[in-house]
């Protein structure tokens, strides 16, 4: 059985300063999500009891709680490496991510137009949730989707490549009661190096789906 296991941050609490406060990453990452981590593999156990007992009368709310906390776990394993320091901007060929510059492009008519959508579906997302880029394997473009919770509101089989997270936990520290502000921010840390290669990844590993 798959154990998962809280991945280390890819650089210290302070590298995302002024953006993201050091004590809002430290308990976002340490706290928020490592307990989505002992979620899932507490649900696994608990699944493998079921099983082992043919006792299925709580199998509804267990599979609810895997994708939960699961999904939280995949959502920040994302994250984490979408941001740095030293990002910001927009991707440009110049800077070896001309690929993902042209699909956005593409995808969206330009990059202004996908960080507006972006912004607008991760600030407006209700109650908690994330605004997501993902690969869509379907038509092989770039799709925004809202993500409410960790789990909901997503085409089967895309494949999430830029993560913004809105729940209140990554922000209120900070930016109290101002999730547009936190938004707007993001922009100067989005690791476009890192989102670059995972949209190459979903391209080259994901077959097109027959519709």
């Amino acid at each position: 059985m798959a154990i998962y296991t809280l991945p280390e941050l890819p650089y210290d609490y302070a590298a995302l300063e002024p953006v993201i406060h050091p004590e809002i990453i430290e308990l976002h990452h340490d706290k928020h999500h490592a307990a989505y981590v002992k979620g899932a593999n507490d649900t696994l156990e608990q699944l493998e009891e079921a099983r082992d007992k043919e006792a299925w009368g709580a199998i509804n709310g267990l599979e609810k709680n895997l994708a939960f906390h699961l999904s939280g776990h995949i959502l920040h394993s994302i994250y984490w490496h979408n941001m740095t320091g030293d990002g910001g901007g927009e991707p440009l060929d110049q800077d070896g991510v001309g690929d993902l510059a042209d699909a956005i492009a593409e995808s969206f008519g330009s990059f202004a137009k996908f960080k507006a959508q972006l912004s607008k579906a991760s600030a407006t997302t209700q109650g908690s949730g994330w605004g997501v880029l993902a690969y869509e394997p379907v038509s092989g473009r770039l799709i925004v989707e809202q993500v409410y919770d960790h789990q909901g509101n997503v085409g089967q089989g895309t494949v999430p490549v830029l993560v913004f997270d809105a729940w209140e936990h990554a922000f209120y520290l900070q930016y109290k009661n101002q999730k547009v502000d936190f938004i707007e921010a993001m922009w100067q840390v989005v690791n476009w190096q890192d989102v670059a290669k995972r949209y190459a990844e979903a391209k080259d590993r994901t077959p097109l789906i027959a519709p």
